[in-house]
């Protein structure tokens, strides 16, 4: 795919002058070092912390994960995009964006707070006690996402190999702290989120010390003003896209139990490393989209950047699939209880890679409010869809089989909506 960039388009402006195929492969060759590295890191964070947890216990840590991971795009309001647009085009500003962006999550944590509140009471009251999922939401709202702003800024900045050294340095953090629930002499759910926050919380330290732009942080009032509607619909779109890319697991849980949730939770962790490749991919294509809107008006170009992007995302779950009906454990017990379910979902990650990449598009372009409808109707339409799903009373995972209708009818949706968008001139932000 990076050679469709360089082959399709002609050369792109970056900070300083026009940029050869040469130049764009090697910027993504950097770009995913890192995440090439993650998938290694994380895999060994996987298997440590899905064998050392019960199946149940797995359930709900991975289901607090995803409500911690929602709430986080709703703490700083989404001030993370206009920070992550300065240091993309003008970083000599990235100090008082900074200070934006702590003020607004300052501003926005007692809401999070309390939706988290309700949202235990709904969903995980007598199942999980309140204080292991507040640690375990925390640290993802406060700690993770202030590594992704590390790596997003050095993103925006195209200082790709600081941003690989973050993530792995992110995800090494993690497997580190796994190691230590491994080795502890009563491993719990509750001894695993104690572990959990107080690993990821030095983690973020090091990280903002370490990695992020030597700067004087200002506090422009005015900046609100001027970027409260991109935030706040980037923020919109983001919540609405992690609740949809999320919210399976928590129908699940509360209509399979945590058993199911659990087992549910591994397949979608398996699904989601076919992703890596292509949100670099994404990364490069929407800062080249924010300085040439025009990029992608080539019909054929979308064509073939689709076309990539569902062949090497199925390509991905079919060799993740071969090498579980080689070694079914490889990954450890309880996962191997998985491990047949796998290949039912075969067509479930390029589809939802699909989606993810398609709403890129329009993020690159500035039609943030478009990127906000797609979202909650793709959203609305996977919850009734999966509440319809999992009413009937199948045998096995063979409703997993029909998983991959669900994410068409998803696709179908994204991709109207989102070519219909394209046909119209681009938002400057």
């Amino acid at each position: 795919m990076k050679q469709a960039i360089a082959q399709s388009a002609p050369p792109v402006m970056a900070h300083g002058g026009p940029e050869t195929a040469a130049q764009l492969a090697g910027k993504y060759a950097r770009a995913f070092s890192g995440d090439g590295a993650r998938v290694f890191i994380q895999l060994f964070y996987f298997y440590l912390v899905a064998n050392t947890l019960t199946i149940a216990e797995f359930g709900l840590f991975a289901t607090a994960s995803s409500v911690g991971i929602v709430l986080s795009r709703l703490a700083g309001f989404g001030f993370v995009s206009p920070l992550y647009r300065v240091a993309t085009v003008k970083p000599h500003l990235i100090g008082a964006y900074t200070g934006g962006y702590i003020a607004a999550l300052l501003l926005s944590l007692p809401l999070v707070a309390a939706i988290g509140l309700g949202v235990h009471g709904a969903l995980f009251a007598g199942a999980m006690p309140l204080a292991a999922f507040a640690m375990i939401v925390g640290t993802e709202v406060l700690f993770w996402r202030t590594l992704e702003v590390v790596i997003i800024v050095n993103k925006g900045l195209e200082r790709f190999g600081r941003a690989s050294i973050v993530i792995v340095f992110g995800f090494s953090a993690k497997a580190a702290a796994a190691l230590a629930l491994a080795l502890s002499p009563a491993p719990d759910l509750m001894v695993w989120a104690q572990i959990y926050i107080v690993t990821q919380a030095l983690m973020a330290l090091v990280a903002v010390v370490v990695f992020y732009p030597r700067l004087r942080l200002r506090l422009p009032l005015r900046l609100f003003g001027r970027r409260i509607r991109d935030a706040l619909s980037v923020s919109g779109a983001e919540i609405l896209f992690y609740l949809q890319n999320e919210l399976d697991k928590l129908i699940v849980l509360a209509l399979g139990g945590p058993a199911l949730a659990g087992l549910y939770a591994i397949v979608m962790r398996l699904v989601d490393l076919t992703a890596m490749p292509v949100r670099t991919f994404s990364t490069l294509l929407t800062q080249r989209l924010m300085r040439r809107p025009q990029l992608l008006e080539s019909v054929p170009m979308r064509a073939l950047f689709e076309a990539g992007i569902f062949l090497l995302s199925t390509l991905g779950l079919l060799a993740i699939a071969a090498v579980f009906a080689v070694k079914p454990d490889i990954l450890g017990d309880n996962v191997a209880q998985a491990a047949p379910l796998v290949i039912a979902v075969l067509f479930v990650p390029a589809l939802r890679n699909l989606i993810e990449y398609q709403a890129e598009l329009l993020y690159g372009r500035g039609q943030t409010v478009t990127r906000l409808v797609l979202y909650a109707l793709v959203g609305t339409l996977k919850a009734a869809l999966m509440v319809l799903l999992l009413s009937h009373d199948w045998a096995g995972g063979q409703w997993l089989v029909w998983l991959n209708g669900v994410f068409a009818a998803l696709y179908a949706v994204s991709f109207a909506v989102t070519y219909r968008a394209l046909a119209q001139p681009a938002i400057r932000v």
